[in-house]
């Protein structure tokens, strides 16, 4: 894990060692070594307790899933296509069929995984083999609340921090940390295990994952002006106060100084591969380099201390100012662990509930600068990186739209399921933008299973497209549009909901889909143009939402998508909106003006309050 406040274009990978996974698509590669990683055999630990107990990932019915996937197709195509596309599913589904025989692989290898039949396919296909650059595309962010007592105090606001995420850190080793829940039920926490001291390691063809024992590793790196170092947090058997990491931090900016080092960090903002092939050269240069990106890797966590100052929401994670937040990197971790380490961190100190310690008498030693031998051909690749990501940044636009009307608080006393509300107002949003409705994937996550990390929410139904449109009407009344909207919210529920059961089509359809041989010819549904055009996301969606923080976001998933972070707050609704210049000013207004057009015609079909007698 990596915790940042900084820009990203001076950042190395984060951390860890001991042992290497390997996600691969073959049925070899087990998840389960993973299961007696340093800091997992508490036998009276509350964290992994009902990880033996957690039903394994379903796999759904043929007729199930391919039913689904009609009902989701009908809205994004006309007539002709659908016709087109029910016949490839009857072909897939018929008995004896092609989508049989895939059912039946797809079971059987089932029955060799310890763990989940999707699971390690998962890790590789979408997150370890994918080989484009992490920053914009797979790593997300937080911006967090400012605290006015650190305002322009960055070492302060740097160390509370610090000591909050090594508060969560020894709940997690000690496995105290009390199993995320849904509905009285524990959740999976298996993710829980990348928290800290934990890094992606670029290699060919993909990428692996290296774990540190925190029992060893109980250091961190502190970025600032592209230099590293090594900050121990435990000295002599005891974690630093807040107060001596404050100390140690303003060694850092002394240190550091004013003049910026070559950015060797920008090395990890190159696609995988070109990054996987420096990483060996630096390698092979010196023991020196060795030891440093072993430091790096063995860490805890990362710390950035940038030296921007950001005003607005759109300037992402800086320092100097005391401004925060939190890089995370998601190959073997969703946002959802993350979000929990950080809104617990800055409710605790909110609430006072961190314990800051009290400094001792001895003096410590400055942080560590941690170095490296750059030969002339990586001083290129150096430059040769920050050219590439300048690039990459100076094509993408970001725009937040706070709404400020109403938040979750109004929308349930609507009636409302406040993320299909949400969901509903992108889709509006992007209507009267774009003229039409397109693909939308949302986050669902199936952690009530075994190892389950998420499932596609399509958000796009008949019941929103007849509403949106609705919504562009001045003809149809309010009542009328109220009363489609709610059957727009109804089936985003219902498909989520479905999502949620393993029982969504897109994890479905790629495992039979991997199971085609080689000179098998593929079925028809795959080559169908619906079955791209359906997941072909124009509009990547997620929630985050905590009242800690200010913003949160990711890139898009394809050219000509949005990446459509939001958080839905007591009061207020935020976008987090990334595209290549697709009009996100225009995509920005639309989504304040979906909101403020909506509320009128949900409370004309709000139910009212039962009279007190």
């Amino acid at each position: 894990m990596q915790v940042r406040l900084f820009r990203l274009a001076n950042t190395v990978a984060s951390a860890k060692t001991s042992f290497f996974v390997k996600p691969t698509l073959n049925a070899t590669f087990s998840t389960s070594p993973l299961a007696k990683m340093p800091g997992a055999s508490n036998p009276n630990g509350k964290l992994y307790a009902h990880q033996h107990s957690l039903p394994r990932l379903p796999i759904p019915t043929l007729e199930e899933t391919c039913a689904t996937y009609l009902k989701s197709v009908r809205p994004l195509v006309d007539d002709a296509a659908y016709e087109k596309t029910v016949l490839a599913v009857n072909e897939f589904k018929k008995p004896g069929g092609m989508g049989e025989e895939l059912q039946k692989r797809l079971i059987a290898h089932d029955k060799t995984k310890k763990n989940s039949w999707l699971i390690d396919w998962w890790n590789s296909y979408a997150y370890m083999a994918y080989r484009d650059p992490v920053v914009v595309w797979v790593n997300y962010f937080f911006c967090f609340v400012d605290n006015k007592n650190f305002i322009n105090k960055p070492a302060g606001r740097a160390a509370e921090l610090i000591t909050g995420a090594m508060e969560f850190r020894k709940l997690v080793v000690s496995e105290q940390l009390e199993p995320d829940m849904a509905r009285n039920a524990p959740l999976c926490s298996e993710q829980y295990r990348y928290l800290f001291n934990s890094t992606r390691i670029p290699q060919l063809p993909e990428d692996i994952t290296r774990n540190s024992d925190p029992a060893k590793n109980n250091h961190i790196i502190v970025l600032r002006n592209n230099q590293f170092y090594s900050l121990e947090l435990v000295v002599h058997g005891r974690q630093l106060s807040t107060a001596e990491i404050e100390s140690q931090l303003q060694k850092i900016y002394k240190l550091a100084g004013n003049t910026k080092d070559i950015a060797v960090g920008a090395f990890t903002t190159q696609d995988r591969d070109s990054w996987a092939k420096i990483r060996e050269q630096l390698l092979a240069v010196s023991g020196k380099n060795k030891a440093s990106l072993d430091k790096i890797e063995s860490a805890a966590f990362v710390v950035c201390l940038d030296d921007a100052k950001p005003i607005t929401y759109e300037q992402f994670i800086v320092f100097d100012n005391g401004v925060a937040g939190f890089n995370g990197e998601h190959s073997m971790m969703d946002a959802t662990p993350t979000s929990r380490l950080c809104d617990w961190v800055l409710d605790s100190l909110a609430k006072g509930r961190i314990n800051h310690g009290s400094p001792a008498a001895e003096s410590l030693a400055a942080p560590l600068k941690l170095e490296f031998d750059l030969t002339p051909e990586l001083k290129q690749e150096v430059s040769n990186s920050e050219k590439k990501f300048a690039d990459l940044v100076s094509k993408h636009d970001l725009q937040v739209a706070v709404f400020e009307g109403y938040g979750k608080n109004v929308i349930k006393k609507l009636g409302c399921s406040p993320d299909a509300y949400a969901q509903m107002a992108i889709q509006l949003a992007y209507y009267k933008t774009h003229g039409k409705c397109a693909a939308t994937y949302e986050s669902a996550q199936t952690k009530k299973y075994a190892f389950g990390r998420t499932e596609t929410g399509r958000s796009v139904s008949v019941e929103s497209v007849e509403w949106v449109k609705a919504m562009e009407d001045p003809k149809i009344s309010n009542q009328k549009k109220g009363e489609l909207g709610r059957k727009a919210i109804a089936s985003q529920s219902s498909y989520m909901a479905l999502a949620v059961d393993g029982k969504g089509v897109d994890r479905h359809l790629l495992g039979l889909r991997f199971l085609i041989k080689q000179g098998e010819e593929k079925p028809s549904i795959y080559t169908d143009p619906s079955y791209a055009l359906s997941s072909h996301w124009n509009l990547s969606t997620s929630q985050i939402s905590s009242e800690y923080y200010n913003g949160y976001g990711w890139g898009e998933v394809v050219p000509d998508g949005y990446g459509c972070a939001y958080m839905v707050n007591a009061n207020v609704l935020q976008f987090n909106l990334v595209s290549l210049f697709l009009q996100n000013d225009v995509m920005k207004y639309n989504l304040l003006e979906a909101l403020r057009e909506m509320r009128p015609v949900f409370e004309a079909t709000a139910q009212l309050p039962k009279a007190k007698l």
